[in-house]
């Protein structure tokens, strides 16, 4: 479906979520790298898109290229392929000039890598479905794409500006389009080794309009001759906000894991209030380069030094960052190219030339870029029943079936957001999807291969909140409450019905056999929309995903009074003291390390 650039793993089983329009999405990630510090350049961009031809696929094949490999001669309405991207998306990439402009280092992009499907991160052209690497690659893109901009993270926000201007959200785009697509499907068999692929390569469309209204050639194809023409294409805007703007959260190097205070980073969007779809997918996308790269690299720094011209005409150079000239940068090896020798030492400005170290640089990947993509979900109109100002809350489940090991870099079952705080009235979404699919030697309860989740409120903690840390008062860490559910005829979750506290409890309707692990329950089920009718602390727990081998599977919700947002309950205001500590705790260590 896309090229991660993440080795293929991770991963969920197919979800079917449905979300509300005007909802808040809370949407988490990792990431590998640095984010938020000052060791890397990192920028985060958090995309949707919705459509009828957008979905899941049942095949784990690549889809094809070749419209006549697919049901009806039309790949873009064969169910057995996921997509996201067109096919006629991918022909515009495919058929399109590549960007000249921007920095390919000493990548090979000579011959025939000519068109926007060759990038310095994948010079061999490999094709990942529908997706154009070159918008893969690149953000803001120059050219029109079907993704609609949520919010980007940067580590720079005095770029902001810039990326609100050149998002499509509001900003018209231009190609140069051809008549290629309007062509018999016999012609257009367009393979990798085909003549039609050779032709673009050698025939590329251009960039710029001036080009594009001289553009013609001669397309040999099928045994027939085809005349090829183009025309400048406008694309209107996505006519939606502009995206948000932030500074990009703290992630730690090399940790794929949480953020400061020890929970996942994240991000909640909320839902526009005027979308209605049953296919949405969700992009996250992030570029990572290392702090001494200069970000603002183009194409005047490609190749390698050829002659006696000093490096600065033709390559990144690193050595004025530490006190080089180009020629001694050049000699010296601070020079960005692969995997190249350095001698580090000099005594007296005399450089010791048995003191040389090869430095591991693959230049691919300074400026990478990194995505994830989410399966299908829905986003419903709201009922007439509910406000169009009324706050909706989703509870849902993310993780996957397996221990710590099995699941890495994906993360076992816990509920998302494990912590959110409301207002009383407010409406909660409570709905997860699951799977009786997962690989079956993966560790859990309950049948093998199998996700099941429910809702039960834990008993209150037997022990106070501690404010001061002391030897007879240690703070408590990652105490939810008792490991023990409550009574349902005591209480109910957020002071719904009794009737909803058991649907939650058994993750639906039982219609007979062993309820104790949840087998004969489907691995999915929503409840439907629900107000929080009652104040006060709501810790609770699913009771299957709950012993040694896998996460306690736990979260809060706390919901404040009626028009009462600012007012505190003592043991919240108290763990709130206590997770901040923390925090400072965390922060100290970060500033002693650095």
């Amino acid at each position: 479906m896309f090229d991660s650039q993440n080795n293929a793993r991770g991963g969920y089983n197919a979800q079917g979520i449905t979300h509300y329009a005007g909802g808040v999405m809370n949407i988490e990630w990792t990431n590998q790298h640095q984010c938020g510090g000052p060791n890397n350049n990192c920028e985060l961009v958090v995309q949707y898109m919705c459509g009828e031809k957008v979905r899941n696929g049942i095949s784990e094949k690549t889809i094809p290229q070749q419209l006549k490999q697919c049901e009806n001669d039309d790949c873009d309405t064969d169910l057995e392929y996921g997509m996201n991207e067109d096919h006629q998306y991918y022909e515009h990439c495919m058929t399109r000039k590549r960007n000249n402009g921007i920095y390919t280092s000493d990548q090979d992009m000579g011959g025939s890598r000519t068109t926007a499907k060759f990038t310095r991160q994948d010079n061999n052209g490999n094709r990942y479905a529908y997706e154009c690497p070159e918008e893969r690659d690149y953000y803001p893109y120059w050219g029109p794409t079907p993704w609609k901009d949520i919010v980007i993270m940067t580590g720079d926000t005095s770029r902001c500006d810039y990326y609100k201007k050149h998002s499509q959200n509001q900003a018209k785009k231009s190609h140069c389009v051809s008549n290629f697509h309007e062509l018999p499907i016999e012609a257009r068999n367009a393979d990798k080794n085909s003549k039609v692929d050779q032709h673009f390569r050698k025939y590329p469309v251009p960039q710029t309009e001036e080009e594009c209204e001289d553009y013609a050639s001669t397309l040999d194809s099928a045994g027939k001759k085809y005349e090829i023409t183009a025309k400048w294409v406008t694309v209107d805007e996505h006519d939606i906000p502009v995206p948000e703007c932030i500074q990009s959260p703290y992630s730690r190097d090399n940790h794929l894991g949480n953020g400061i205070g020890g929970f996942p980073n994240s991000y909640n969007w909320t839902i526009p209030g005027d979308i209605e779809a049953d296919q949405c997918v969700l992009r996250i996308r992030y570029n990572i380069s290392t702090g001494e790269f200069p970000f603002d690299t183009d194409a005047s720094s490609n190749g390698r030094n050829r002659g006696n011209q000093p490096c600065k005409a033709c390559a990144v150079n690193l050595g004025a960052q530490v006190g080089l000239d180009e020629w001694d940068a050049q000699d010296r090896g601070y020079i960005l190219t692969g995997n190249p020798d350095v001698y580090t030492l000099a005594v007296d400005g005399v450089v010791n030339e048995k003191f040389e170290l090869k430095l591991a640089v693959n230049t691919d990947q300074y400026g990478r870029t990194f995505q994830d993509r989410t399966h299908i979900f829905a986003i419903k109109k709201r009922p007439a029943n509910v406000p169009a100002n009324a706050k909706i809350h989703t509870i849902s489940v993310r993780g996957k079936r397996g221990n710590i090991v099995q699941t890495y870099p994906a993360t076992e079952y816990d509920f998302i957001p494990n912590r959110l705080e409301i207002d009383q009235d407010d409406y909660v979404h409570i709905c997860w999807s699951g799977s009786d699919d997962n690989p079956q030697n993966n560790a859990g309860q309950g049948e093998a291969g199998s996700d099941r989740s429910n809702i039960i409120l834990l008993e209150d903690a037997n022990y106070p909140f501690t404010k001061a840390r002391s030897a007879d008062k240690p703070y408590k860490y990652g105490h939810w409450a008792m490991s023990y559910p409550k009574s349902i005829d005591e209480s109910t979750f957020l002071g719904l019905s009794k009737d909803d506290a058991r649907l939650l409890a058994m993750a639906g309707p039982h219609t007979g056999g062993d309820i104790e692990e949840l087998d004969e329950n489907g691995p999915s089920f929503c409840l439907g929309l629900r107000q929080a009718k009652k104040a006060g602390m709501f810790r609770y727990m699913c009771t299957r995903n709950n012993n040694f081998t896998n996460r306690g599977q736990k979260a809060c919700v706390k919901v404040n009074p009626k028009k009462k947002r600012d007012e505190t309950f003592s043991d919240e205001a108290e763990m709130n003291a206590e997770l901040k500590a923390v925090e400072a705790d965390m922060m100290n260590d970060l500033k002693m390390s650095a």
